[in-house]
């Protein structure tokens, strides 16, 4: 397993970056022979201890996202919820797992100010797209928290956006139908 660890307004000392990879790399008992690359971000904001995880799994994207007043109490934190994703969707995962190889296309916006007259792009996210199934499009949506994902659909080839409605249930947007 890879982890690579970043900070944002803080020392990276080597007992932070041990205990970093001792609880990230818990996720790698999950997936047995899976290539797993982990990018943790650690940062300190206004006395808030953040901690971010994005892991890719075989084309599997995990991400978990928290923030507490303790750097060690947001990187258990983090990795709990990664783990309660991983057992939630386990079936699923390992179904998923045993047939992909490539990563998946996910798009993050970030908020840009309400005053601001003009809208820009203020981050641009880009990965390899695979195709796959509308239901797979949806756990991953899911795994990543986002309410929207952008994916290649296997059975018609074509871009297609699947999302979160306000009633809870999920949408499909197919541009080509």
């Amino acid at each position: 397993m890879k982890i690579s660890t970043r900070g944002k307004n803080i020392e990276l000392t080597n007992a932070l970056k041990d205990y970093v990879e001792e609880k990230v790399g818990r996720i790698g008992k999950y997936f047995e022979n899976a290539s797993i690359d982990a990018q943790v971000s650690l940062g300190v904001e206004k006395e808030r201890h953040q901690v971010e995880v994005t892991a890719f799994v075989d084309g599997l994207i995990l991400r978990g996202e928290e923030e507490t007043g303790d750097m060690y109490a947001s990187i258990d934190g983090v990795v709990e919820k990664i783990e309660r994703q991983i057992r939630k969707y386990k079936t699923r995962i390992n179904r998923n797992l045993r047939d992909k190889e490539e990563f998946s296309l996910s798009f993050e916006s970030d908020e840009t100010e309400e005053d601001d007259i003009e809208n820009k792009i203020v981050k641009v996210k880009r990965f390899a797209v695979k195709p796959m199934s509308v239901e797979e499009a949806v756990m991953q949506m899911n795994l990543l928290g986002h309410d929207f994902f952008v994916f290649s659909n296997a059975e018609t080839d074509d871009f297609n956006v699947v999302y979160r409605r306000k009633d809870g249930n999920y949408g499909l947007i197919d541009p080509y139908a």
